[in-house]
């Protein structure tokens, strides 16, 4: 990083003369207006910093995996490593003194006379890749992963089943039958597309907006039923408040509710696997007002040092409940941070199914084959209100949101896609959500009605011998149910 701090402005210079915006992008590069063929997918990612160093002319990401072994060791141990940089940004005009280097641990810093600070920031916006218009599409040279009609039509038809859901789960809270909801509306390809994307075995640390994943692996809607209304069906005994899912089955790890706290524990759970020599990776997820959480910073770093096969994906829906981004951060957007941190980083669109499935598939072979963590920024928009709880009317205009929910919605423009190759029919549409309605009508008003998990799991599943103060509290507590069993509900067995 210091040999970059040294020789910034020639090497801006040189970079944006040869490659555009950074040395990271061409200018027009996934532009919707402007397209040209790019090279691999693997090469959209923008490097961290330290990968500069093994290319010996300066081209679009150098990324294979003929040269993913020389990525084990990152930090500039030694001369050589250390010239090669120095003859990438080198310029005719270039007469610093090498022999004033400073040999610092960590790698060998170059040391001028001339005060520079780094900028705060670029002067264009690193681009998002996509490969569908807003009207479906396939926009010209794009490169993507190719999808079957079948994972393409289970893609499709879980984007609806999850906004389905969605509708019905809130309306239920609305009605006063569970206690809160959040939606993922507006989100659904980001949810759908990266599951897909992934292997049954790749482990999941979800932040609260993925159900879709879930619902992809096999999760039962009568399984979200029973969460939501916490009966004696409901997988975490009735214990998480609605929408808290998790499923040992499905590799999905709890949800909880504190912000960012997953994110440094999947950090954990892939070194472990990378330990174990696991052919898997872990993904976990984050909104944009998670990444103000030091827990993300912390993740972050964990990550690049110990090399750990995790993929983050941030959903950058512009919104933290209330809390606009330009009101959270300056820099742009998440995507630069990675760099910061030294790693591979990408932004797609996140309404653009085909672009999410894409770099999540690339970033999952290279997280396992290269042993590296990689962070996917996905921009997207939250239609729905933050949850129950919240009236998202009150801080962002109506047309605001109906613009994202009409125009830009991702479902809609993943079924003209689908349609387009002939794979979707009207009448297919209107027998799905049919069936759909009356499967989530039915298994709502049953697990609506089914008892709740008896008392004892209060105070189960935590020691593997109660302890005196537990026992003493249950005893309490049924003793103080004796004494007002009106003000006790009576589905929950004692």
């Amino acid at each position: 990083m210091a040999v970059w701090l040294a020789k910034s402005r020639t090497i801006t210079h040189h970079l944006k003369r040869k490659v555009g915006f950074m040395g990271i992008f061409h200018q027009d590069l996934w532009t919707s207006s402007s397209c040209k063929q790019p090279g691999p997918l693997s090469s959209v990612f923008i490097p961290g910093f330290h990968e500069h160093q093994y290319s010996s002319t300066p081209r679009l990401f150098p990324f294979n995996s003929s040269i993913s072994t020389r990525f084990s060791l990152h930090r500039f141990k030694s001369t050589k490593a250390a010239s090669q940089l120095e003859h990438l940004y080198s310029t005719d005009d270039d007469d610093d003194d090498n022999s004033q280097d400073l040999d610092f641990p960590g790698g060998k810093v170059a040391c001028i006379s001339e005060m520079r600070f780094l900028p705060e920031s670029a002067g264009k916006r690193i681009p998002c890749y996509r490969v569908l218009d807003d009207n479906g599409e396939i926009i010209v040279g794009s490169d993507y992963e190719q999808l079957c009609e079948e994972i393409a039509v289970k893609m499709y038809t879980n984007m609806v089943s999850l906004q389905m859901m969605d509708t019905m789960f809130y309306e239920a809270q609305r009605q006063g039958r569970i206690s809160f909801y959040m939606t993922s509306t507006g989100e659904e390809a980001i949810n759908i597309a990266s599951a897909a994307a992934l292997s049954a075995d790749d482990i999941i640390l979800p932040q609260y907006r993925e159900p879709g994943i879930l619902l992809w692996r096999g999760f039962t809607i009568e399984e979200f039923a029973s969460q939501c209304f916490g009966n004696k069906d409901d997988c975490g005994k009735g214990r998480q408040m609605p929408m808290h899912y998790g499923s040992k089955k499905h590799n999905f790890v709890t949800i909880s509710s504190p912000i960012a706290t997953q994110l440094s524990q999947a950090v954990g759970v892939a070194y472990s696997l990378k330990m174990d020599k696991k052919d898997a990776c872990v993904v976990t997820y984050t909104g944009d007002g998670g990444t103000s959480e030091g827990d993300f910073h912390a993740a972050l770093n964990f990550a690049a040092v110990t090399e750990a096969p995790v993929v983050f994906i941030c959903r950058n829906n512009g919104w933290a409940i209330s809390t606009n981004i330009s009101e959270q951060f300056r820099s742009d957007g998440i995507v630069v941070r990675g760099q910061a941190y030294g790693i591979r980083s990408i932004r797609v669109d996140g309404n653009d199914a085909l672009a999410v499935y894409s770099a999540i598939h690339t970033a999952r072979e290279m997280a396992i084959s290269e042993q590296r963590p990689l962070l996917v920024e996905a921009l997207s928009y939250r239609v729905g209100h933050h949850s129950t709880s919240d009236d998202s009317t009150k801080y962002r205009s109506v047309d605001e949101i109906e613009y994202w929910k009409m125009v830009r919605n991702p479902v809609k423009r993943f079924r003209k896609w689908v349609e387009r190759n002939g794979w979707w029919s009207e009448e297919e549409e209107s027998e799905l959500r049919s069936s759909m309605k009356k499967q989530l009508l039915q298994v709502i008003q049953v697990a609506e009605k089914k008892e709740k998990p008896p008392l004892k799991e209060l105070f189960s599943d935590v020691y593997d011998i109660t302890p005196p103060n537990l026992r003493e509290q249950e005893k309490q507590l049924r003793e103080t149910i004796i004494r007002h069993p009106q003000d006790y509900p009576s589905d929950v067995p004692l």
